[in-house]
């Protein structure tokens, strides 16, 4: 537990930090089933006919929508829609009209550009503009406080403004499930995706297999995924049977004990799906081990046992599950990365190898699902409150909670939603994208 930011979040302890200069985060609004999507009214900033139609389409969401910013009304979240640049000078006017706005965002708000990516660019003019948008949202994301967000959606070839994984996106980033998503800029590369009839069960009717299920993370995906509408099946190894049958009862599943690096790991997962559930439609990839040393110090055994679990057998499994006849109608994969195989991470050449050969999975697997209707994508967890992290020297684990702009370190939850949104067919149209869940930190790439 973060006590610090308990303690500071308010009262004398919030006027005691702000005078000695120390950090100040906020208790970030999370998801709670019925809340309200945003607090606050909605400020879609940009001319074109992209925001229109967006702003047309988030009125019968039943959000109050600004098209013009009213002096000194506190604002829920402004979107900023920049989807038809030209040149870096186009950025110039929506950019700084929406300025004059940030001010008057109320605590944990939301800022959101909607843009193209600069990939399907077809001039340097235009690809320089779209870059921009990358580093302006980057950067902004940095200077907002009181537990507000910055992220960003791109638009690929295929994908506009009001593309179904465009608004399960923003849906997503409005709303407490990404608190602790801040800086990103996700990708929707297709116009591939659907809304689900009830926001609050964007899972229902669907079976999904979580790995590593039995504790942290893992345990806090199933009961996300449960909470959300899906039938689980929870897989763990024999040794954390106990926890995993606590689980499972907890979400109504089924355990299934089984060390994934076994070859036959991922036809037992189908078998096992299929006879108690009849189908397959959601896999997990959560399971994961670290075995941190020194590079010079490294040995055999620890190198091969973090590659066997962490991302050999993630391969294994999703060529069993790309071969089979039950994992057909719209399938999704979902992995669990880490920043650490981004930015590296002392001590952990062998984990930042394999969460980084993770990363080259998802992104190579991407057209290979995409054949049968599906997607696949990844998480990247940052520094999360864990009973692994629990057990760091203080300081380490103090310095490690402030290094990022919301100034504290994220719950299980947090990563969680994200899967749970990228699982959804609201994020159909999005696959072989990598989302950090690091409350953007600021140390590292």
């Amino acid at each position: 537990m973060d006590k610090y930011t308990q303690l500071v979040s308010r009262g004398l302890g919030k006027d005691i930090a702000k005078k000695l200069g120390l950090p100040q985060p906020v208790v970030l609004r999370r998801h709670e089933p019925g809340q309200p999507l945003v607090q606050g009214p909605v400020l879609i900033q940009g001319s074109t006919a992209g925001a229109d139609e967006l702003a047309s389409t988030l009125l019968a969401w039943n959000l109050d929508i600004r098209r013009h910013a009213v002096p000194k009304e506190k604002l829920g979240a402004i979107i900023l829609v920049l989807d038809e640049l030209a040149h870096p000078d186009d950025l110039e006017k929506p950019v700084l009209a929406a300025a004059a706005s940030l001010r008057d965002l109320a605590p944990n708000a939301r800022v959101i550009t909607v843009s193209r990516t600069a990939a399907s660019a077809s001039t340097p003019e235009i690809a320089a503009a779209r870059q921009g948008v990358d580093g302006l949202l980057r950067s902004l994301a940095k200077e907002l406080r009181a537990g507000a967000t910055g992220n960003g959606i791109l638009l690929a070839d295929g994908a506009d403004t009001t593309s179904p994984s465009t608004l399960g996106a923003l849906r997503f980033f409005l709303s407490g499930r990404s608190a602790y998503v801040d800086g990103q800029l996700l990708a929707v590369t297709s116009g591939a995706g659907q809304l689900p009839d009830d926001p609050e069960k964007p899972l229902a009717g669907k079976v999904a297999v979580v790995t590593g299920a039995a504790r942290g993370i893992g345990a806090a995906i199933a009961r996300t995924l449960y909470r959300d509408g899906a039938a689980l099946v929870l897989v763990d190894v024999p040794a954390a049977g106990d926890h995993l049958a606590a689980v499972a009862n907890e979400v109504r599943g089924t355990a299934l004990q089984l060390d994934i690096s076994r070859a036959d790991a991922g036809q037992r997962i189908i078998d096992h799906a299929v006879e108690r559930h009849g189908r397959l439609d959601l896999v997990i990839h959560n399971a994961g081990i670290t075995r941190d040393k020194l590079l010079a110090n490294m040995d055999a055994g620890r190198w091969n046992s973090v590659t066997a679990v962490n991302i050999a057998a993630q391969l294994r499994i999703n060529e069993v599950l790309l071969a089979s006849e039950h994992f057909r109608s719209a399938p999704r994969i979902v992995s669990v990365a880490s920043t650490s195989g981004i930015a590296g991470n002392r001590g952990q050449t062998n984990y930042a190898a394999s969460k980084g050969g993770v990363m080259g999975m998802v992104r190579a697997t991407a057209p290979l699902i995409g054949a049968h209707g599906g997607s696949i994508n990844a998480v990247a967890p940052g520094f999360i409150e864990t009973e692994m992290t629990a057990r760091m020297p203080f300081v380490t684990r103090e310095a490690a909670r402030r290094l990022n702009s919301l100034q504290q370190g994220g719950q299980p939850e947090d990563v969680a939603e994200a899967i749970a949104f990228l699982a959804s067919d609201a994020a159909g149209g999005i696959s072989g994208e990598v989302l950090r869940v690091c409350g953007q930190q600021l140390v590292g790439a």
